[in-house]
């Protein structure tokens, strides 16, 4: 079983709450899995010039032709992506569009595989992970596990923090904040959630090794996503 991990953040590996949480949830499976970063790679959004449509294959030239075999040959995933303005940012966002080449003709490729997806916010990471889900739904693919906490926010670390009147800082502790490091969030301070990741990473592979049978998850999936797609007209 091979598990593909995708870290979304495009801060610096030991800055990202999001790459300390998708590390966490790739250790608990305890399998062979290949770690991802989006950061520094160019990957643009779905362009919607259905140049996939007979083969499947995206032909946009960028950096997600080297990911494609990666995301194909993996048996799972785990997605993770900061929440910027109560979404994923946009390289993950264009990551997952550009999964649309493989949705075309009936083609199975993907369906019927798990994922964990991870979202880490200034205040929340939970809209990030419920907009992954949608996007494994599209491809039916099931959600097995939602992991999503607190980071820092930029505004912790951008020089006006204390003075801004908008700035996250003194939402969170008023107008006389001193931003020092013990009151800056962090994932790596909250060991709650952290078991929660490392947990989420146990089930995954639990899920994977006991009798995971791809038709009968595509079929609920599916299932899911037909009575969404009903609801919505």
């Amino acid at each position: 079983m091979k598990i593909l991990a995708i870290v979304g953040s495009t801060r610096s590996e030991e800055k990202s709450g999001v790459n300390t949480l998708v590390r966490r949830v790739a250790e608990g499976t305890g399998m062979e899995c290949e770690i991802v970063s989006l950061r520094g790679k160019k990957i643009h959004g779905c362009i919607a010039c259905m140049g996939c449509v007979h083969d499947n294959v995206c032909v946009v030239d960028d950096d997600m032709k080297g990911l494609r075999e990666k995301i194909v040959e993996a048996d799972a995933y785990i997605i993770g992506a900061p929440n910027f303005y109560t979404g994923m940012n946009a390289i993950s966002h264009a990551f997952m569009e550009r999964w649309y080449q493989f949705r075309h003709r009936t083609a199975d490729t993907l369906w019927g595989k798990l994922a964990v997806a991870v979202g880490v916010g200034g205040g929340t990471g939970e809209p990030v992970v419920n907009e992954i889900e949608k996007f494994m739904l599209y491809n039916f693919i099931e959600t097995v596990e939602k992991v999503h906490g607190q980071g820092a926010a930029s505004c912790f670390t951008c020089g006006y923090g204390e003075s801004c009147g908008v700035g996250v800082p003194r939402m969170m502790f008023g107008e006389d904040v001193k931003i020092t490091e013990e009151i800056i969030p962090g994932v790596h301070k909250q060991p709650e959630l952290l078991e929660r990741a490392t947990q989420a990473g146990r089930n995954l592979a639990k899920r994977l090794t006991e009798g995971h049978d791809r038709k009968a998850v595509a079929m609920k999936v599916q299932e899911v996503m037909m009575a969404k797609f009903k609801e919505s007209t």
